[in-house]
């Protein structure tokens, strides 16, 4: 896509705005929770696994997704951290006038609208307390980046919402029960998908900076966070062990071949240390986690 001749508010400049790329961060959790319900329903002979259910807590995470990119192009816009001279990132839509602020206020507000309808039938499968979730995840959407992102909580907030949160709740949806080996799989597919933050965050550092965003990567400084970057997948590898314990030898040993792939962005990662070259990196991690993804589902399955 020729991003010089984006006409605003075309439907190339929505795409872009959505950004696409960033919803396999929305579907790792969905899948792996799905994946341990599926798993564990079979013991009742698959009848307490029901795809609707399956399907709307999809559609609900992608949507969200979504919502969430639109409120940090407008925010970080509006708050004037998001200059096209010294950006690193990919472009964004608002400061790029790829889309007006107007019609940015109208998304945002359209696809918080759109996430709640495709939630609220998920109460009559998991209970009114879907409800409490559903909000949760409405209200530190917006949080995230007017505010909480700023202290260097951003990395918390992904480990919850893209790990814990969605994990354990597809999963009570379908089962209405917790384990700790669905507890334990939340946790590891969060601190793999906060690998693409810290990366990111790893790149941004000296904007952030001096633009007064304390991130985890600003307040530890850029070796502490290359390490802690590789951390985040061996720990998520070693969490596995859970599968292992539990029957699923598969959901361990698959994921073994994330680890290689994330060794080598880790690698690629401390050879360019800053710069815009860091992108391939981002596009890597984003690569890593859907194969995590995959690894611990076909696993599980199999």
């Amino acid at each position: 896509m020729d991003e010089k001749n984006i006409k605003q508010n075309s439907w190339q400049a929505w795409i872009l705005a959505s950004r696409p790329k960033t919803l396999s961060g929305a579907m790792v959790p969905v899948m792996i929770g799905l994946a341990l319900a599926w798993t564990d329903a079979k013991e009742y002979g698959g009848e307490a696994f029901h795809i609707t259910s399956a399907i709307l807590c999809a559609l609900f995470a992608m949507v969200m997704q979504v919502n969430a990119n639109f409120i940090n192009d407008f925010f970080d816009y509006a708050k004037g951290n998001d200059d096209a001279a010294t950006r690193l990132g990919p472009l964004r839509a608002c400061t790029q006038g790829w889309v007006s602020i107007e019609s940015m206020k109208i998304a945002i507000a359209t696809t918080t609208i759109i996430a709640c309808l495709i939630g609220l039938p998920v109460v009559f499968y998991g209970g009114i307390e879907m409800l409490l979730i559903g909000a949760l995840c409405v209200v530190f959407c917006f949080l995230y980046t007017t505010h909480l992102s700023y202290i260097g909580l951003g990395d918390v907030l992904v480990l919850v919402f893209f790990g814990i949160i969605p994990v354990c709740t597809i999963y009570y949806v379908q089962l209405h029960t917790l384990t700790w080996e669905v507890f334990i799989a939340s946790v590891a597919c969060g601190l793999v998908i906060d690998g693409l933050l810290m990366v990111n965050n790893y790149r941004d550092r000296e904007n952030d900076e001096r633009d007064g965003k304390k991130t985890l990567v600003v307040y530890i400084g850029a070796a502490a966070s290359e390490r802690f970057y590789l951390c985040l997948g061996v720990t998520a590898v070693l969490l596995g062990i859970i599968f292992w314990m539990n029957g699923h030898v598969l959901a361990f040993i698959l994921p073994l071949l994330y680890l290689l792939l994330h060794f080598f962005t880790w690698l690629k990662m401390k050879r360019i240390n800053h710069g815009r070259e860091l992108n391939t990196c981002l596009e890597e991690t984003a690569r890593n986690m859907m194969v995590y993804g995959l690894c611990v589902s076909i696993g599980l399955l199999l």
